[in-house]
């Protein structure tokens, strides 16, 4: 998005947006909220995290200071763990994304970043719908584009910044002052030379408003779908009703799907702390996961006067509202089952890791209701819970107890309320239904050995890789009643900075460069679940270093996604 274009753009987004509202038929009423039950064991997908652009060509970088806001998760930080950046057409000026990208990795964030335009020697002129001055690739370029995006992945990486993908076009389908793409183009490039991106994601297509036709060909493509790796859509203006995907759901196994950026309900001038407008971020984040099974939602300018973060480096009430889910939805939650709308104007969606269960509860209403939560396939003793209404910012709130696997609370007026619980042992708060493969037994090790002289494993020990590229472990008998998707949660250490890892399926590639963040020290073990296709009956999985010594590894837990 142009910031040129944000006034005029936001009076079409509203209309756009306002439309299935005024067409609508008047919601059902309901006499009392039914209850919002949380199925622990029924998995959805896994979140990659939250996030937003930091684009110091056009507004200039984040301070050091707001650097830590955004990806800082203490008090008063927002927890983001999403940073896109610009791929600027002159590498000249490539530096300017280092400094922030590297804080922000840094602090456990991933990075991903889209270019508006290639270099201008690769640009041509034609007439697009009485447009002489349109701007498009040349036909001739597609393999020089390539490489200058290569030569950007590796650029950042030289200078600290190991990029989790890059996309091939921002916007290719509404690109009045950038590169205009058909869907036949990016088809084309996807098939013939996004094969030729390496040690990265390759992100595609970036459509202004989740428009399918320029997904559609990618999709129904072998070739250009084996080359994609993530499926990248802003959504302006786009309704919830167009926000599921069965084709990708069809044929996306083992790809990503995330929502890459949007401004949401408008971009008016310090609109960021009107109240209860901002509350429709969090309504429109809750549809992006719920109906759209987005993994990662990421807004547009982190830094704006209608942004999550105002200019004077405060978070705003449209942030607070972000944070509900960006502090406690971590990277590598599993989004899980839930009621999505227990009331007429609740809502409500849930998610597991790190053997929590974290609750979204957004009332839209003008009056305080009641709601009863039930937890099913798994329990808690108590709730802890923060409120973000008219009047507060993730206020905490007192312990709520749990009584036969429920717990009723007070959803205030036109409000968003968190909820987080400890998921007592054996109750499928992380591990839901499924099957655990220890790393120390039926593996073949490359140049990594088995340990045990850090606490906190289970089973008989852990498996160290060693200090060097290449290292491996490969499961050798995953076994599987049925094909398709699966969840596959790791079980790790890892004393500090990020580590990244290949996942391999039955000798096939399916995952590259998979980050894998700090957990504090080599015996303090966390979670990260990816998603995978597999085989009916017995398939293996191995993972490779890419990078320095990797993390140590307990155990995988497969399960399937549903």
């Amino acid at each position: 998005m142009n910031l040129r274009f944000k006034k005029s753009l936001a009076v079409v987004l509203a209309c756009l947006t306002a439309l299935p509202l005024m067409l609508a038929p008047a919601p059902t009423q309901v006499s009392a909220a039914s209850d919002a039950n949380v199925n622990l064991s029924a998995e959805k997908q896994v979140i990659r995290g939250f996030g937003g652009i930091n684009h110091p060509a056009w507004i200039g970088d984040l301070t050091a200071a707001q650097r830590e806001t955004a990806f800082g998760n203490d008090q008063n930080q927002l927890g983001f763990s999403v940073l896109r950046i610009y791929v600027d057409p002159d590498r000249n000026n490539w530096s300017r994304e280092v400094a922030t990208a590297k804080r922000a990795i840094e602090k456990g964030a991933i990075v991903f970043a889209s270019p508006w335009n290639p270099p201008s020697s690769m640009v041509e002129t034609f007439n697009r719908n009485g447009n002489p001055n349109a701007k498009r690739l040349k036909y001739d370029k597609y393999a020089a584009y390539a490489q200058h995006l290569n030569d950007f992945v590796t650029y950042m990486k030289d200078n600290g910044v190991n990029l989790y993908a890059i996309s091939v076009q921002n916007e290719p389908d509404y690109a009045e002052e950038w590169t205009w793409w058909t869907p036949q183009e990016m088809l084309r490039f996807m098939k013939e030379n996004a094969g030729s991106i390496n040690n990265t994601k390759v992100m595609a297509p970036e459509s202004f408003q989740y428009l399918k036709n320029m997904s559609d060909p990618i999709l129904n493509d072998p070739q250009a779908l084996a080359n994609m790796d993530i499926l990248g859509a802003h959504t302006y203006g786009t309704q919830f009703s167009n926000f599921p995907y069965p084709l990708f759901k069809q044929k996306g196994a083992g790809k990503e799907l995330w929502m890459t950026e949007v401004y949401y309900p408008n971009s008016d001038n310090n609109s960021a702390d009107r109240w209860p407008e901002a509350l429709d971020v969090s309504y429109h984040m809750h549809q992006s996961m719920v109906e759209a099974e987005f993994q990662a939602y990421v807004w547009w300018y982190i830094r704006r006067q209608y942004g999550p973060m105002k200019e004077d480096g405060t978070i705003s009430k449209r942030g607070y509202n972000m944070a509900h889910f960006s502090k406690f939805v971590r990277p590598g939650y599993v989004r899980v089952d839930a009621t999505k709308k227990p009331d007429t104007n609740t809502f409500v969606s849930a998610y597991k890791g790190d053997n929590k269960v974290v609750i979204v509860a957004i009332n839209r209403g003008t009056s305080a209701t009641s709601q009863r939560f039930v937890l099913q396939n798994g329990n808690a003793s108590t709730v802890s819970s923060w409120v973000t209404d008219s009047s507060r910012n993730l206020a905490s709130g007192a312990p709520i107890n749990v009584s036969n696997a429920a717990f009723t609370a007070q959803l205030p007026a036109q409000s968003v309320t968190t909820f987080v619980a400890n998921v007592s042992s054996g109750s499928g708060g992380n591990t839901g239904s499924g099957t655990t493969y220890e790393a120390e037994t039926e593996t073949t090790l490359t140049d990594a050995v088995i340990e045990t002289i850090n606490s906190g494993y289970t089973g008989s020990g852990y498996v160290n890789f060693n200090a060097s590229t290449n290292s491996a472990i490969q499961w050798n008998a995953i076994n599987n009643t049925v094909s398709g998707t699966k969840n596959v949660k790791f079980r790790y250490a890892l004393e500090s900075g990020t580590r990244n890892l290949d996942v391999f399926v039955n000798g096939t590639k399916v995952i590259s460069n998979t980050p894998f963040s700090q957990t504090g020290s080599w015996s303090t073990w966390a979670e990260k679940t990816i998603q995978v296709p597999m085989n009916a009956n017995t398939n293996t999985i191995k993972v490779v270093t890419t990078g320095t010594e990797g993390p140590n590894i307990d155990s995988i837990t497969v399960t399937a996604a549903q």
